[in-house]
């Protein structure tokens, strides 16, 4: 149908619209028995109707809208247009023509009519419209009955996507109510009769600020029905924008773990990364890669990529690639002490984070003296590679794993800590750490290798039924982390506010039940044991620290009130390196106990040649600018 002929056709209806409705309103005024006088009086001034409401219909654009989107905003336009043209109407026939013969409820009776007839043909025409197009539904239920699960259901009849089949929410004074239609069906203690009963094909989580305990318990209560789960992107952090149903997504690991605050004030970071020359060792690691990317958002003079792996510092070189700032990519070794002095005296970074490190717990238990070399040694030369050439800032990553440290990975990078904390009592560099827990995805994260187990047809190995863990998002563990290192506190040991520790069986049956399998029935899971110099569950902080405010939401200040002697560390902590570099493990291991007290080697005998004898102690070195120099040419 062309334009003109649909404008035509909406006129005739119009205009029939109008006659019916003046008609039936002289005939039920009448009630059904129009005199002879009173109807040659109607069709006298039904021209005069036909010409006002006609014109009226114009300025409130009635023969535009598309009826087949029909809404309470096209009625308010009706009854507008209807008003408008009966208050003209009557002035023209009492006062102008002067018929006061002309029934005055005929006016209000007509009024009413035309309001139903042509607000009835255009909903006709919108249901005809939609069942004409109707194809067959996905059963969905909805858990949420706020804002979030109306606005979603108003997406839903519009699209007719989805066919929601009812709400569940936990305000039990919300069941047997309705939105949209569409019932609150029960709450989340009723959820199993609810799926036995209503058998959705998806459940669709929209709980405005729902925590990850809240989504987690939710899913727990699914894991005997096979159906996806899905959810809303963002829906902790959305406020007053809208959602539609091409926005629903599957749910995933990520929304079961606790999230960084939305709206840290970022003026403070900014200030420190903005305009200066910033060097990131380990660039190529989860964390380190993702240090660099938030550093380069924000525009710092250049930024200095130090990596010894070509494949990944080319990965996270090519992601900076169109960053505003000046990305060099730098081959380099953090225990290379001419390496780094190269790199320092050339580029002069302001600002040093630390990411370099061994971390994969189970192959630093066997490889002993390289985990030495790399965090403790590399730890110690890039630090005092810093003060030499007068860093503003040195920024340590360090782990969870420091903390009462159980395996040599944690033991290693609690000696670093340690190096780290003497340091800050000679030069001008300031130097602090910040203390990551678990972060999901990163290179060594469990759950790369249960979704390879599940992907496989399992079985899904967790070591031990009650092993606890902090998870974290690696961009949000890292945000947290950029704060930390703005507060600026020459010493500062900080360590991020990580939420609840989860069960890593709970992670291992949430991952099989997102990917569409019943946990122990289709996948099942079993246990392995603890690994060597794993613990059952992490610690914030250690024996003899405590935990204080730093005036940043979720990041936690640890004050220790006893720091070993700067020049009895650095003669174990180089006593320790040495033997590290020899390759004498055992030696290794009772030294890495005597620097951290809390660490206890898993070795039942020490080497026969090997006592912890003070008069083999090297004589005591303090660290003092001249002495740097001699330290690091060791």
């Amino acid at each position: 149908m062309t334009v003109n002929q649909r404008r035509a056709l909406v006129l005739l209806i119009h205009a029939s619209s109008i006659i019916l409705a003046s008609y039936f309103a002289v005939w039920l005024r009448f009630d059904g028995a129009i005199p002879q006088r009173e109807f040659s009086l109607y069709l006298q001034m039904l021209p005069w109707l036909l010409v006002i409401r006609g014109a009226t219909f114009i300025p409130f654009q009635l023969y535009q809208g598309l009826w087949r989107y029909t809404s309470v905003h096209d009625l308010r336009r009706i009854v507008s247009a209807v008003a408008v043209s009966t208050a003209i109407f009557y002035v023209l026939v009492q006062w102008i023509l002067g018929i006061h013969d002309y029934p005055r409820s005929v006016f209000f009776i007509d009024s009413m009519l035309l309001i139903s007839i042509a607000g009835g043909i255009r909903l006709t025409y919108r249901s005809y419209h939609e069942l004409a197009r109707r194809k067959p539904h996905r059963r969905l239920l909805i858990y949420g009955a706020g804002d979030a699960g109306e606005m979603i259901v108003r997406e839903m009849k519009r699209s007719n996507a989805y066919q929601p089949v009812g709400f569940v929410d936990d305000a039990p004074w919300m069941t047997g109510q309705r939105i949209h239609g569409v019932p609150v069906l029960g709450t989340r203690q009723d959820l199993p009769k609810i799926l036995r009963q209503e058998r959705p094909h998806e459940v669709l989580i929209a709980v405005r600020g729902a925590d990850p305990a809240t989504v987690r318990s939710i899913v727990k209560v699914l894991e005997p029905y096979k159906m996806p789960i899905r959810t809303l992107p963002n829906l902790r952090d959305l406020k007053e924008c809208r959602v539609g149903v091409t926005e629903i997504r599957d749910l995933s690991i990520e929304d079961l773990l606790t999230r960084a605050p939305v709206g840290l004030d970022t003026d403070r970071v900014r200030d420190l990364i903005t305009d200066k020359r910033v060097l990131v060792t380990g660039a190529g690691g989860s964390i380190g890669s993702e240090l660099s990317r938030q550093i380069a958002a924000l525009h710092p003079e250049s930024l200095l990529l130090y990596e010894r792996y070509e494949n990944s510092l080319y990965a996270v070189a090519n992601d900076l690639e169109h960053s505003r700032c000046t990305v060099r990519s730098i081959i380099g070794d953090v225990t290379d002490i001419r390496r780094l002095n190269a790199v320092l005296g050339e580029h002069r970074p302001d600002i040093i984070f630390h990411a370099a490190a061994h971390k994969h717990v189970p192959l630093m238990e066997l490889n002993v003296c390289e985990a030495v070399k790399n965090n403790v040694t590399g730890t110690r030369r890039v630090a005092q590679a810093a003060q030499r050439y007068g860093v503003g800032h040195f920024v340590l990553i360090s782990s969870d794993k420091a903390v009462n440290p159980s395996s040599v990975m944690g033991a290693t990078k609690r000696v670093a800590e340690l190096i780290v904390q003497r340091l800050p009592r000679q030069g001008t560099t300031r130097f602090m750490t910040v203390r990551f827990g678990n972060v999901l995805g990163s290179n060594g994260s469990v759950v790369p290798r249960f979704l390879d187990q599940i992907k496989a047809g399992g079985p899904v190995t967790v070591t031990h039924p009650d092993m606890r863990r902090f998870f974290m998002l690696i961009p949000e563990a890292v945000q947290l982390g950029l704060h930390a290192a703005a507060l600026g506190e020459a010493g500062g040991l900080y360590v991020l506010d990580m939420g609840e520790q989860i069960k890593l069986l709970d992670i291992a049956r949430n991952l099989i039940r997102l990917s569409g399998f019943v946990p122990e029935e289709e996948i099942p899971i079993t246990f392995t044991g603890p690994r060597p110099g794993e613990k059952l569950f992490e610690e914030l902080v250690g024996s003899g620290e405590v935990l204080e405010p730093s005036g940043v939401d979720k990041i936690l200040r640890v004050a220790c009130p006893w720091v070993t002697a700067t020049d009895v560390l650095l003669a174990d902590t180089l006593r320790l390196e040495r033997s590290a570099s020899r390759g004498h493990s055992v030696e290794v291991l009772a030294l890495l106990s005597k620097v951290v007290p809390t660490f206890r080697a898993q070795t039942d005998e020490l080497s026969p040649e090997f006592e912890l004898d003070e008069h083999r102690v090297p004589a005591p070195v303090m660290l003092t600018p001249v002495a740097i120099g001699s330290v690091t040419r060791s």
